[in-house]
């Protein structure tokens, strides 16, 4: 087990150590930012809390057969039941601010996670929840028929891959895998990979 860089100890059930921090990390009892990184083949537990880690917010997918919020395995832990609380709170905001859920509620209520670029390389993140929905029926046995409708703006797809176990969290939008930068580029499905990594960077030595 390593806490920003330095070696604190050993344990003998990784496996239910990283589950047991993760779970207090999604409960808010550790800051949101702390980053959680689990490398099975160097069999280290390496938690970094440390500046300068770039993070991004995904939504957490349930991971445990069995859980307190009563959320089966493999689905959003954000509910209807979350989504409608903020729109009513949208509609009729609380006169007292601490009954507010807002974004931090959900941060609270562990539907949403902030990864850093090292924790990204240990989770499988899908794309968007129908994605989610159709890895879940296809790992049950349904046999799910893709739309053969002839929509050009249609999003590809890729194969589900046989060997994926299960999705540990799913985009809050696809194009959230760029930055800023790299989503302000004018038609960037039309240049060369390497022309978008330039201009990623002039954007952002841009003026006025």
């Amino acid at each position: 087990i390593f806490v920003n860089g330095v070696w604190v100890g050993v344990h003998q059930d990784p496996k239910h150590l990283v589950q047991q921090v993760v779970d207090t990390r999604r409960k808010s009892y550790l800051q949101y930012e702390v980053s959680l990184v689990r490398e099975i083949r160097d069999q280290e537990f390496k938690i970094f809390s440390d500046a300068g880690r770039v993070m991004r917010p995904v939504f957490t997918v349930q991971q445990d057969e069995e859980s307190e919020n009563g959320i089966p395995k493999g689905h959003l832990v954000l509910t209807k039941d979350l989504v409608n609380k903020l729109a009513q709170e949208q509609a009729e905001p609380p006169e007292d601010p601490s009954m507010k859920i807002g974004w931090e509620g959900l941060i609270r209520a562990g539907a949403v996670e902030y990864l850093d670029a090292e924790e990204e390389e240990t989770a499988m993140i899908c794309m968007t929840p129908e994605d989610l929905e159709l890895y879940r029926a296809q790992k049950a046995g349904l046999a799910t028929e893709e739309d053969v409708g002839d929509d050009p703006n249609k999003r590809l797809k890729t194969r589900t891959n046989p060997t994926t176990h299960m999705y540990t969290h799913c985009e809050i939008h696809p194009s959230m895998i760029l930055g800023i930068c790299a989503s302000i580029i004018p038609f960037p499905d039309h240049n060369q990979s390497p022309r978008n990594t330039y201009q990623s960077a002039m954007g952002k030595q841009a003026m006025g």
